[in-house]
């Protein structure tokens, strides 16, 4: 074998436990990549335009901490649905494609391409680190080196690519009170209501570099309604590498006033409130420990995705005009053309999980997951996720007008992170430090 195919062998065989790219690499996120590693040129039939920055914190108005939508005078391109769709199939995924067949109904309203979401100077300082600097170790279960949000702006693998998606900056910290509901074939459904505090580990005011090296964040949520699960507040410090140390979770019951250490809420268990339509690991798409999955990075593709979703988001909508028998109301959805990266996650021989493999599509502006496909163990696609993201342009930060998870198998699903009904739901003034986040907090909190 010659020096040559030596050292490809080599490289291949290093699996993720690659070194931080380059300083010539690194100066691309200076050049013709954003800071956080997305491609600044538009696309080559300029539908997806050149990212100039996203949008500035004055793009609009904050009326009871809802944007108005900066783009409100774009009219759809086209619709994509059931009659059309293999017009438009190489620029949709396979769930969605399972979607427009199932529901006869069911469409994409399609607009004009926005690249929206802008780079604040801490994720541009944490990236610029990061692509220098951080490691995968521990088999790609654990980060070494890693600073504030986005592990790996240059990414080489698919576990460097979902490490980004988990890494990615969603706000420094806030507190967030937002709704969700699991409707009924029929249509039927209750509203579950949490009060939500999140805060990276670099912001806690007592923040230790050296004894807190393996939390990734510290978040608690409050359920405030429906009655009978009023009060229960869960705990979570969210590590890094949790196959080296499983995040720590505590659960406070309101009937019992005791706080005891929570059940598994990792994997393939249901989420509480999920009506069991959504995994603990596919919560935010997806989350957790990366160990049971081989990753694939296929590559970059121009998908159809929900994109400045500021309509669906709005105060004007009211729920029962959003969650229609099957799916929710496609009328005040927006999708754009933009360039995500494709990662295939196949579940390794041995391993156990109800999903056998996941389809994500990362958007690569902002890294968070816009679509995911989800197959059985017969490798049937059983379950789509889709988040229905915008741009907090005040404060810079990404968010979610919806994440929804539908079940192809059973025709119901789930919809989260609404705040349709719920006036200024997020504060992103709110400072905390470890001590707000500690078992004890727990029961003053779970006061109803």
């Amino acid at each position: 074998m010659t020096i040559k195919y030596t050292l490809l062998a080599a490289l291949l065989g290093a699996g993720p436990c690659l070194a931080a790219v380059t300083p010539q690499e690194a100066a691309r996120l200076e050049r013709d990549l954003t800071p956080v590693g997305a491609e600044r040129a538009a696309s080559a039939d300029g539908g997806i335009p050149a990212w100039t920055g996203g949008l500035p914190k004055d793009a609009g108005r904050i009326e009871n901490g809802a944007p108005s939508d900066p783009f409100a005078g774009d009219k759809p391109l086209f619709e994509i649905n059931a009659g059309n769709y293999v017009k438009y199939q190489e620029h949709l995924t396979p769930g969605q494609v399972a979607l427009l067949k199932r529901y006869p109904d069911y469409r994409l309203p399609v607009y004009p391409s926005r690249r929206s979401v802008a780079v604040s100077d801490y994720v541009k300082a944490a990236a610029a680190h990061n692509a220098a600097q951080t490691e995968l170790v521990d088999d790609g279960n654990g980060l070494a080196n890693f600073q504030g949000a986005v592990a790996f702006p240059i990414p080489r693998n698919g576990l460097e690519a979902i490490w980004n998606h988990i890494t990615r900056y969603r706000g420094a910290s806030f507190t967030a009170t937002t709704d969700s509901a699991a409707p009924q074939q029929g249509g039927d459904y209750a509203v579950a209501t949490t009060l939500q505090r999140f805060t990276l580990r670099d912001q806690v005011s007592d923040f230790q570099p050296d004894k807190d090296q393996n939390v990734l964040f510290y978040y608690s949520h409050k359920i405030t309604a429906p009655a009978r699960q009023a009060g229960e507040v869960f705990l979570i410090h969210e590590t890094i590498d949790q196959v080296k140390e499983p995040r720590l979770a505590w659960i406070y019951s309101a009937g019992q006033r005791r706080v005891r250490r929570a059940p598994d809420s990792a994997y393939d268990a249901a989420g509480p409130s999920t009506a069991g339509l959504r995994t603990a690991d596919s919560r935010d798409m997806y989350n957790g420990a990366p160990d049971r999955y081989e990753w694939k990075l296929v590559g970059k593709k121009e998908i159809y995705i929900p994109y400045n979703s500021y309509r669906l988001a709005s105060p004007s909508l009211k729920y029962k005009d959003i969650l229609l028998p099957g799916h929710i109301d496609p009328a005040p959805t927006r999708y754009e053309l933009h360039r995500v990266w494709e990662v295939v996650a196949t579940l390794k021989p041995g391993a156990r999980h109800i999903y056998s493999k996941r389809h994500f599509f990362i958007d690569e502006d902002s890294w968070a997951i816009a679509e995911v496909d989800q197959y059985d163990n017969r490798g049937e696609l059983w379950r789509v996720g889709e988040e229905h993201a915008y741009f907090r342009y005040d404060v810079q930060v990404p968010l979610t007008a919806m994440e929804v998870f539908y079940d192809l198998q059973n025709g119901r699903y789930i919809a989260s992170s609404m705040t349709n009904e719920r006036r200024n739901a997020y504060d992103f003034g709110y400072r905390a430090s470890t001590s707000d986040y500690t078992p004890g907090a727990l029961r003053s909190e779970g006061v109803r």
